[in-house]
């Protein structure tokens, strides 16, 4: 259910994809009106479904020093790239409002040039998981990965991925503390494709573990080939006002198209790719797997937060 802003600009790609595997079936006139719709139109006209489909409020839920020393600052001002590979990673939690015990997280990376985005879910934040999810993410992406940034969470600051950084020759940057700007990037994708994909239940089994990442086989490529995204352009101050000018949206795999130098073989493997995909099955696909992991959490007893009084008698 993206904006309208972002899926204008898109129908013209879109419409014949859907029409060519016989999703959509439409008469001239319909179809005119659908490629020339405004954006302020779609919005009002989808106003009422989106509010029916919303999601619920979501509840809210060290590393070594001396090695959070060696790994630099980078804050959001500075992130300037004018080429894919250098990725933003967070973790996703999956514990249903209460932090106690063992649960799933999501390992979300995300592209600064293009928008590209990966996701892979694990047992638990220990570093073994995530760093071995982290290298199968890397196998899969469709250009050379240049440098990883992150958060200060020992998941990511640790010695195997300190280390393998140094060996592969990556950039290795971490955000300030408790400035979830500097990592902006991956954070909105937390709820675009993360939250909004599987929500704020507890995720915790072997077979929850396995849905999910098979859930989001389906979302690669509909997140990375037809989910349009704007990149901010320009941002000027006006007295108390600040405005903001974005470029024409475009799904990450246009923008890593329109990249000069990526190869000519990646180049066709993405469009071969691109011509075998069904945007509408993979919906279906997606939905039928969100039902499968909604029904395995059903009667699900999920563990108590205990109280400060409790927590302080049982000590």
């Amino acid at each position: 259910y993206i904006c309208g802003k972002r899926l204008a600009p898109f129908l013209p790609e879109l419409v014949p994809v859907l029409e060519r595997f016989e999703e959509l079936v439409l008469d001239s006139d319909t179809r005119s009106k659908l490629l020339t719709i405004s954006a302020a139109t779609i919005d009002r006209l989808l106003r009422d479904e989106k509010m029916k489909q919303r999601l619920l409020d979501p509840a809210r839920p060290k590393p070594d020093r001396a090695l959070l020393r060696q790994v630099p600052i980078v804050t959001h001002s500075e992130h300037c790239v004018n080429r894919p590979g250098y990725v933003q990673v967070d973790l996703v939690a999956h514990d249903g409002g209460c932090a106690r015990g063992e649960y799933c997280q999501t390992l979300d990376v995300t592209d600064l040039y293009s928008g590209w985005t990966e996701t892979q879910a694990v047992r638990n934040k220990a570093h073994c998981w995530v760093f071995a999810a982290m290298r199968d993410i890397r196998g899969r992406l469709p250009f050379p990965l240049m440098g990883i940034h992150s958060d200060n969470g020992p998941e990511f600051i640790n010695g195997a991925l300190y280390e393998y950084c140094l060996a592969s020759g990556l950039e290795f940057s971490r955000s300030r503390p408790y400035q979830k700007n500097d990592n902006c990037y991956v954070e909105q994708k937390n709820y675009s494709v993360v939250r909004r994909a599987v929500g704020y239940l507890r995720y915790e089994t072997k077979r929850q573990l396995m849905l999910l990442n098979r859930l989001y086989l389906m979302l690669r490529p509909y997140t990375n080939f037809f989910q349009p995204v704007v990149k901010l352009v320009e941002k000027v101050r006006m007295g108390s006002r600040v405005r903001r000018r974005y470029d024409r949206a475009q799904t990450p795999y246009r923008r890593l198209l329109a990249w000069e130098e990526l190869t000519l073989a990646t180049k066709r493997q993405l469009e071969t790719v691109y011509l075998g995909l069904n945007p509408a099955e993979l919906k279906r696909g997606s939905e039928r797997i969100q039902r499968l992991l909604l029904k395995e959490v059903e009667g699900q007893a999920v563990p108590t937060q205990p109280s400060r009084l409790q927590a302080g008698q049982s000590s």
